[in-house]
């Protein structure tokens, strides 16, 4: 056995004992910050299958923004009054069984695949040139399957006008609630005004070398969401008033210019979502930089709720 098998023997051990200690975990916080560090072991795993660019999404997802929505949930759960009694036991019983049928599902499912599994990674590789990316995971989301990818960011925006939805008439047009508490810890205060500028700055990094490495749009946006969310819980910044013109450009920007694009593909390129022989590069790095500000600003205000009259000065 390599030193590489005993690592990911232990890695694999580690991850199935946080999952448990999850699970088991009788205090919300206690399984929030569990499952933050299951996101975060998931991200090394995905390390060692070589799939870096699912690595940083699940880090910037699974460990960042969702992390940051359970623990407001956590919050504003924990006001609600307590129910006197849990699930019985016949209904914990049938969630156990459910997901160990599942997971030999899964099971079965990978250890029946041929040998090799079919794949297209060679086709995708095969065109990759005529994009004039480096990186085949951006060429897949932005070229191969584009409008796929549009439809995702118009999801996220049809999600953020669902949680708006919810709120009274009254409280239209107004700011959601703060994320943090009326007078936040000093340690989150100085890590938000320390990690803020960094996380700025890498996120914006992984979005541009996306083209040709490890990263893109949606890793890049998820990361400076990251960074407002926890701007906004130290209480450095407000949730932004959803009548904001300029927010609902910054919503719509990504899936918007996306389409744009795609419509001009019949006139420059001869097909729908087509990309012109030589501009192909500059016009997906175009719709990503627009994607990224899209993202940016749907992730927080997901987590940030509706509007009420807490978010009102």
């Amino acid at each position: 056995m390599t030193v590489f098998d005993a690592l990911d023997l232990a890695i694999a051990a580690l991850v199935l004992g946080v999952a448990a200690w999850t699970i088991a975990a009788r205090e919300m916080f206690s399984a929030v910050v569990g499952y933050v560090a299951y996101g975060l072991l998931l991200a090394i795993v995905w390390v060692r299958l070589y799939a870096p660019d699912v690595a940083l999404t699940e880090a910037a997802i699974g460990g960042g923004v969702t992390g940051v929505l359970l623990v407001v949930a956590s919050k504003r759960l924990g006001r609600l009054p307590q129910p006197e009694a849990g699930p019985g036991l016949g209904l914990k019983l049938a969630a156990a069984g459910l997901a160990a049928l599942v997971a030999g599902l899964i099971a079965a499912a990978l250890l029946y695949l041929p040998d090799p599994a079919p794949s297209l990674a060679p086709e995708a590789d095969r065109h990759l040139a005529q994009t004039g990316l480096g990186n085949a995971v951006t060429a897949v989301l932005i070229a191969y399957r584009s409008f796929d990818t549009m439809l995702e960011k118009v999801v996220l925006v049809l999600a953020v006008v669902g949680v708006w939805s919810v709120a009274p008439d009254r409280f239209w047009g107004g700011r959601p609630a703060p994320l943090g508490p009326a007078s936040p810890d000093p340690a989150l205060v100085f890590l938000a005004r320390v990690l803020a500028p960094v996380g700025l700055v890498i996120g914006v990094q992984i979005f541009w070398v996306g083209a040709d490495e490890p990263g893109g749009a949606f890793q890049g946006g998820a990361i400076l969401a990251a960074m407002a969310m926890i701007v906004m819980m130290a209480r450095l910044m407000r949730p932004p008033r959803i009548g904001s013109r300029r927010l609902r450009l910054a919503l719509i920007a990504g899936p918007a210019v996306f389409l744009v694009v795609g419509l001009a593909g019949p006139l420059i390129a001869g097909s729908f979502f087509a990309y012109p022989a030589g501009f192909a590069k500059p016009l997906i790095l175009f719709i990503e930089a627009f994607m990224v500000l899209s993202i940016a600003a749907t992730l927080p205000l997901l987590v940030a709720g509706p509007p009420n009259g807490e978010g009102e000065p």
